[in-house]
């Protein structure tokens, strides 16, 4: 090697040792089998009734250190609606509410983060049900940190949650009770538990 080979690799390592490491976000999967969408509804003012979404896919960024570069996108399948009975379930679907027919997908995507820290986030996105679009802030916290499994899967898991009031995104549908009050509050309050597969 001549002289001026012996002084570019030389050049070349210093730049290299002197440059600061890039940190980029890793990149999850959604584990469908292991995370569940819920949420919860008023019914008749006197209690509040569950389901949860039993299809949901798509990917998140997050890095722990650098909490403030995360980002989720998020698919579910609104037809999979499970409150434990079959008539309401087939009602939800109708037009009185998902509309699954036309607006077979609900769909989160976030734009921003607020608030990022050790402990949670708040992901700021847009939440789209019958195809109305609104901002909605997902309150992220208990977020795990990475567990490799036997079989080589490095996997890591959160929590999140959310108020919507369902009338915003078109869903109106309601019966006025004879005492004055009504069959299903506006209210609706989701939760995610999240389990995700490192891509």
């Amino acid at each position: 090697m001549n002289r001026f080979a012996k002084y570019a690799v030389m050049l070349i390592a210093a730049v290299w040792l002197t440059t600061p490491t890039l940190s980029y976000a890793a990149d999850w999967r959604i584990d469908p089998a292991h995370t569940t969408v819920s949420f919860k509804v008023r019914h008749l003012g006197v209690t509040w009734v569950q389901g949860e979404f039993q299809k949901v896919s798509g990917t998140v960024r997050y890095d722990p250190k650098n909490p403030g570069a995360a980002a989720a996108d998020i698919v579910i399948d609104a037809a999979s609606i499970n409150t434990r009975n079959a008539r309401r379930d087939n009602h939800l679907r109708t037009d009185d509410f998902l509309l699954v027919e036309t607006h077979p997908t609900i769909t989160f995507k976030s734009r921003a983060v607020r608030n990022a820290g050790a402990e949670g986030l708040d992901l700021v996105g847009d939440l789209t049900i019958r195809g109305v679009t609104k901002e909605v802030v997902l309150k992220v916290a208990d977020i795990s940190g990475e567990v490799r499994t036997g079989r080589g899967t490095v996997k890591m898991g959160a929590s999140a949650a959310t108020r919507i009031n369902r009338k915003e995104f078109g869903v109106k549908y309601n019966r006025l009770l004879e005492a004055g009050g009504l069959v299903v509050g506006d209210e609706v309050r989701i939760a995610i538990d999240v389990e995700l597969n490192k891509s």
